[in-house]
C-alpha cells in the first residue's frame, strides 16, 4: 500500500483507536514509577547474581548430573529441569521468592484444550499444536536424563519431573525470559541465550513505548534505559519488540489491544479454496512458492499488503502470460481488469476471514458459559484476539470499498508498463 497523506494516516490513526475501544485487556501485575523517570535514565539494573542462567545451574546440585550426560542437553531443557527441582524444594531453595510469584499456570498454547485450540485463526492453531507437541516432545525424550535424577529428589522422579512440571517451567522460560547471550561450553547443545530476571519481568509491554536493554559488560548487570520517559505514578513499560498480536500470543501469552503491529494472515488454503475453479492454480501456487511469495501475505487496518497484493495479481494473469508473471512479481502493473479482480478478491478473502472470525467468537460465548476457571483464562485471551483481528478485517474491508471507488489508491511501482 503508498501512504495515501494526511487524511490516511487520521483515518488509520482512527481506524486503530476503534479497536482500542472495542478490545480491552487487563496488564495484571506491573511496576509503577515513584519519580519521573526521563529519556535516557535507567529504569531497571538487575545485577548479574540476580540473574537465573544456565551458569547458574551448571554451579548447583544439578551442575555435575548435566555435565556427564550424553548426548549434550539444551540450555532450555536445563533451565525448566532447574526451576522444576527448586519448585519441589520449597523453601529451602534460594529461588523460593522467584518462584513462589510466578504463575502456577499460563495461556501459552502449551496449555491450551482441544476445544480452545479449535477457535484459534487457522495459521495460529497450526503454530499452537507444533508448540503444545514440542512440549510433549521434550518430555517424552528426556526420561533417562529424569530418571538420573533421582538420587537429588525426596520423591518418585515420576512425580516431580512430570509433563505437566516441565510444561509449567517451559512456559515460565518462554515467556519471561531476557535474550541474554552466553558464551558456549563444553556441557549443553545449541544457542545459549536466555535468562529468568527476577523483578524485571513485572514490567508489561507497551508497542509504542522505546527503551533500551542489554547485559552491561562493565557493571555487570542486565540494564534497560528509557528512551521517551515515564511521568511519575504512571506504569513502567518495556517493548518486547514489534510483534503482531498473534506473535504475542504465541510467544508471551497476551494480546496487545490496539497494537499498531497487527495484521491477519491470509492462509494459502483460503485462496486456493476462494480460487478453486481456476485451472492453473496450482501452477501459480508453485510459482509462488518458488518466488518465495507465499508466506506473509497479511491485511492491515490500512489495507492488503503489497505481498498479499502482488500475488492475488499475480493469480489474476492467465497461464498463456506465463512469460510477464515474474515482471508482475517485480512490481510490473496489471491492466485495469485485473486490478479490480485482485481488489475484489482481496475482499472476498476478507469477508470470508470475517465470517470465521465471527463464528468463532460465538463459539467462544458458548464455550465462556460452560468451561472451569482456567480454561476460561485461555479463552478470554484468544477471545481478545480475535476481536482484535475483527476489527482489522472491518477497517481493511472499508479501505478496499475506497479503493474500489478510486482504484489508483493501491500502489503499484510508478512509471512502468501494463501487463494486460
Amino acid at each position: 500500500m503508498r501512504g495515501r497523506g494526511r487524511r490516511a494516516g487520521r483515518a488509520a490513526r482512527k481506524r486503530r483507536q476503534k479497536c482500542e475501544s472495542t478490545v480491552h485487556s487487563d496488564t495484571g501485575r506491573g511496576l509503577q514509577t515513584l519519580r519521573a523517570i526521563k529519556p535516557g535514565q535507567l529504569i531497571i539494573s538487575l545485577p548479574e547474581s540476580c540473574l537465573l542462567t544456565t551458569s547458574t545451574v551448571l554451579s548447583s546440585y544439578l551442575g555435575q548430573h548435566i555435565k556427564s550426560w550424553k548426548p549434550r542437553l539444551s540450555p532450555l531443557l536445563v533451565l525448566c529441569v532447574f526451576l522444576v527441582c527448586e519448585r519441589h524444594r520449597g523453601e529451602v531453595s534460594d529461588w523460593f521468592p522467584y518462584i513462589n510469584v510466578l504463575p502456577t499456570t499460563y495461556t501459552c498454547p502449551a496449555y491450551f484444550t482441544d476445544d480452545v485450540m479449535t477457535v484459534l485463526p487457522a495459521g495460529v492453531r497450526r503454530r499452537a499444536l507444533e508448540q503444545r507437541e514440542a512440549v510433549r516432545e521434550i518430555h517424552s525424550s528426556n526420561q533417562d536424563f529424569f530418571r538420573s535424577l533421582q538420587p537429588i529428589l525426596s520423591q518418585p522422579v515420576e512425580e516431580v519431573l512430570t509433563y505437566e512440571a516441565l510444561r509449567w517451567a517451559w512456559c515460565s522460560v518462554n515467556t519471561r525470559s531476557v535474550f541474554m547471550s552466553h558464551p558456549p561450553n563444553n556441557f549443553l547443545s545449541g544457542q545459549d541465550v536466555y535468562a529468568l530476571a527476577p523483578f524485571l519481568d513485572l514490567l508489561n509491554h507497551q508497542p509504542d513505548v522505546q527503551v533500551k536493554a542489554s547485559f552491561n559488560e562493565v557493571t555487570r548487570c542486565y540494564e534497560i534505559r528509557s528512551v521517551s520517559g515515564t511521568l511519575r505514578y504512571q506504569q513502567a513499560f518495556i517493548n518486547y519488540g514489534s510483534h503482531d498480536n498473534q506473535r504475542l500470543l504465541l510467544e508471551y501469552s497476551f494480546v496487545s489491544p490496539g497494537n499498531p503491529h497487527s495484521v491477519v494472515y491470509v492462509d494459502t488454503d483460503l485462496i486456493c479454496d476462494v480460487l478453486r475453479g481456476d485451472r492453473s492454480l496450482n501452477q501459480k501456487i508453485k510459482f509462488l512458492r518458488e518466488n518465495n511469495l507465499l508466506h506473509n501475505l497479511t491485511v492491515s487496518s490500512e489495507g492488503p499488503s503489497w505481498r498479499l497484493m502482488t500475488a492475488l495479481r499475480l493469480l489474476s494473469m492467465s497461464q498463456t502470460l506465463y512469460h510477464q508473471w515474474k515482471a508482475v512479481l517485480l512490481g510490473q502493473a496489471v491492466c485495469e481488469e485485473r486490478e479490480e479482480w485482485s481488489i475484489h478478491t482481496a475482499q472476498t478473502l476478507c469477508q470470508r476471514l470475517l465470517r470465521d472470525t465471527d463464528t468463532a467468537l460465538d463459539k467462544i460465548s458458548n464455550l465462556l458459559q460452560q468451561c472451569e476457571h482456567s480454561v476460561r483464562e485461555q479463552l478470554d485471551v484468544v477471545k481478545s484476539l480475535r476481536q482484535e483481528e475483527r476489527c482489522i478485517l472491518g477497517n481493511c474491508l472499508e479501505v478496499l470499498q475506497g479503493v474500489m471507488r478510486q482504484p489508483d489508491e493501491l500502489s503499484h511501482q510508478p512509471d512502468v508498463d501494463t501487463v494486460s
